[in-house]
């Protein structure tokens, strides 16, 4: 028997083109586009070092989408994960035409309005597709302050500290798993 297993998942890593651009459709789905571009470094059989530029369509739906719209400006380095997508459609004088675009379910920002020269909202960070912001901080006038999820970590350390002995080993004894939203990149 044929394996019919396949998969359809893009992950990149770049810079928008352009600000996001947000609209809603007859229904009030919430649609925000923006264009990213990545960059491949090399070096050419002759010895010289090249780059190539990717001019990427960005599809991002519903409540990820509002937040794209909110968080999102050109130039701001973001990775992103979806599935890749190609439409057909004819122009209103009968052209067909075809575009291929990301649709994404994932977004993290990967600098930080300070490093961007922006004030305000939050830093470095991104979206999951529910909505849920990651490892947000908020920026003041006198500079950044702590973000909610630093607070919560500092939180629960003091928690674990405060709890018996007994109870920290048998924590030891067993392997704690790896959220991978908790990693750095």
């Amino acid at each position: 028997m044929a394996s019919r297993a396949s998969l359809n998942k893009v992950m990149l890593i770049g810079n928008l083109t352009r600000d996001p651009e947000m609209r809603y459709t007859p229904s009030g789905a919430a649609v925000c586009t923006f264009g990213m571009a990545t960059n491949r470094y090399y070096t050419a059989s002759d010895g010289e070092k090249k780059e190539e530029t990717e001019f990427i369509k960005i599809v991002s739906w519903n409540k990820l989408a509002e937040l794209c719209s909110q968080l999102l400006t050109k130039g701001r380095k973001v990775y992103v994960e979806g599935r890749l997508q190609t439409r057909n459609w004819e122009t209103p004088d009968g052209q067909p035409r075809q575009t291929t675009e990301v649709v994404i379910d994932d977004m993290r920002i990967l600098d930080s309005r300070r490093d961007y020269g922006e004030g305000g909202g939050y830093g470095d960070g991104g979206v999951s597709a529910e909505g849920a912001p990651v490892v947000p901080k908020e920026a003041s006038e006198a500079g950044e302050k702590e973000g909610k999820a630093e607070e919560e970590e500092k939180k629960a350390a003091k928690k674990s500290e405060s709890k018996s002995s007994s109870k920290k080993e048998q924590k030891e004894d067993k392997k704690e798993d790896v959220d991978l939203d908790d990693l750095p990149f």
